[in-house]
């Protein structure tokens, strides 16, 4: 038997061999998809269906749905309020991005190092990521009470302690809190991100005698390009999703002050008992996080992204 005869039976007993043992199999079957099929369809685009239909109707969440047309989205289009606070979303939204981003690199970044006491001071940081929005914004109002928190103990530096009660200090304290929170959630991306560096790079910078402020521009920043975009998007979804934070610390106000998107759906639905609006709400907030999403992900490339590691 010649040696180009046996190629094709020498690849069939590979092939077989790897469907017995999952060696060399690349592409798992379909049904391993299933699951996953039937909890996004159960849990997500069920309830986005629904969420659209409501929209086109008017429904206090007691009698019957009644059909009314484009009257939400009418309404919606003239509504100040609703303009406001698209414009409010979008504000939190880019403070959350502009603060978080370098903070969480850094943390992200130095926690991926060797440094002494390392673990412990990353365990000690990563505790806000452990509780809820809410638990985190009922202790950040008892701490910025204006008759018994921090502001009435520092009156020097806080003025009259009423933080909530002025839009640009409100604003202020819903993006530090919201930073205090999820900072150590991107950190852990970054941390990740940063440990998947080949050690060779900084190496070979370290020979060319490079030192670690070029390293960090140099190497470690355009290493971490992919994981960047990857925590840009989810901050962005988070801030245009913020509720429980508005809902604790400032209620929309003063007035409608800090009246975010997410909040005014909750206020229409839950307040007014008017679920029509409040789901055109939703729907609204669903099409300008996936808008922003994909340009995101298209001005940046993420969707040609490639493996920056060596031989990748």
């Amino acid at each position: 038997m010649s040696a180009s005869s046996s190629v094709p039976r020498y690849r069939r007993r590979l092939r077989a061999a790897g469907r017995r043992t999952g060696v060399g199999v690349t592409r798992p079957g379909l049904l391993w998809a299933v699951p996953a099929t039937v909890f996004f369809l159960a849990f997500a685009l069920l309830p986005l269906v629904l969420v659209a239909v409501l929209s086109f109707t008017s429904w206090n969440g007691v009698d019957a749905p009644r059909f009314n047309g484009l009257g939400n989205w009418a309404e919606l289009l003239h509504d100040p309020v609703m303009t406001q606070s698209l414009g409010l979303t979008l504000v939190l939204t880019l403070a959350g991005v502009v603060v978080q981003t370098p903070v969480s690199i850094l943390l992200g970044v130095w926690a991926a190092g060797r440094q002494r006491n390392r673990a412990v001071l990353s365990a000690i940081f990563f505790v806000p990521l452990l509780l809820s929005a809410t638990a985190v914004s009922v202790v950040w109002r008892a701490l910025l009470d204006p008759n018994f928190g921090v502001p009435a103990q520092l009156e020097g530096v806080f003025g009259d302690g009423n933080l909530m009660g002025h839009q640009g200090s409100a604003l202020a304290v819903l993006t530090f809190v919201g930073m205090w929170q999820w900072t150590p959630m991107h950190a852990l991306l970054y941390q990740g991100g940063a440990r998947a560096i080949p050690r060779v790079l900084y190496q070979a910078a370290s020979i060319d005698g490079a030192g670690k402020v070029r390293q960090f521009l140099h190497i470690t920043l355009p290493q971490l390009r992919n994981t960047m975009i990857t925590s840009m998007i989810l901050m962005v979804v988070g801030g245009l999703t913020t509720f429980d934070t508005v809902l604790v610390l400032t209620r929309g106000g003063p007035g409608t002050d800090t009246t975010n998107s997410a909040y005014y759906m909750y206020q229409q639905a839950f307040k007014n008992f008017d679920f029509g609006a409040g789901s055109a709400i939703a729907l609204v907030l669903v099409v300008v996080a996936t808008l922003i999403s994909l340009v995101v992900v298209r001005l940046s490339g993420y969707d040609r992204m490639r493996s920056t590691a060596e031989g990748l």
